[in-house]
């Protein structure tokens, strides 16, 4: 994964700065906490078709989302529910998103834009919950060809070119794909365990 492979190339550059946002005492939740608020006037200018500005504020609300995690790490802050925090603030930055961007395809009466938004939308669910679900079945399942860093960086690029729709018609059909991926890496995974077995639960 692109996301992957960036972190490991910025891993060290990033505990720098942890380190020297760790010393000044700010809670890696409030940097959390602080990434998501910046969604919510991204989703308003995306409503109004203001498409470069919600593409800066979605990188400055990104940063945020980078270097909280660094920072747990430098305080030795570290903890399962910063961890649920995080995921659950981004599913939440993610309906803010969508929702923007669907007010205004319904607005400008753009029927192809709206579902293309809605698609997206539950696609990106659906990869979470999908890492959710395996993760519960003791399966670890990071991979995948669009997870958040890549659907937010399309995004982004598409909103700074002025051409949201282009990054829907991505991201639309990849955000899927890429929970189909999942589904299968964790049958396989749990096929392959010694009791071959798969297992089944509440959903």
């Amino acid at each position: 994964m692109l996301g992957e492979r960036l972190r490991e190339k910025t891993r060290k550059p990033l505990e720098k700065i942890a380190k020297i946002i760790g010393v000044s005492g700010i809670s890696p939740n409030l940097l959390t906490l602080t990434g998501f608020l910046f969604t919510l006037p991204a989703a308003f200018v995306l409503a109004l078709g203001k498409w470069q500005l919600a593409g800066v504020i979605l990188i400055l609300a990104s940063l945020f989302d980078v270097v909280d995690g660094a920072v747990a790490r430098a305080m030795g802050k570290v903890s399962s529910f910063g961890a649920f925090l995080d995921s659950t603030l981004d599913r939440f930055s993610e309906a803010a998103v969508y929702l923007g961007l669907a007010v205004y395809f319904l607005k400008s009466q753009n029927f192809t834009g709206s579902v293309l938004c809605y698609l997206t939308l539950v696609g990106s669910f659906m990869v979470s919950y999908a890492r959710a679900r395996a993760e519960g079945l003791g399966v670890e399942c990071r991979e995948g060809l669009f997870t958040r860093f890549e659907r937010l960086l399309v995004l982004i690029l598409g909103l700074l070119i002025s051409k949201p729709l282009w990054a829907l018609w991505v991201l639309a059909p990849f955000s899927n794909l890429t929970a189909l991926q999942r589904i299968y890496l964790v049958r396989k995974t749990l096929r392959n365990r010694p009791n071959g077995k798969d297992c089944q639960g509440p959903s």
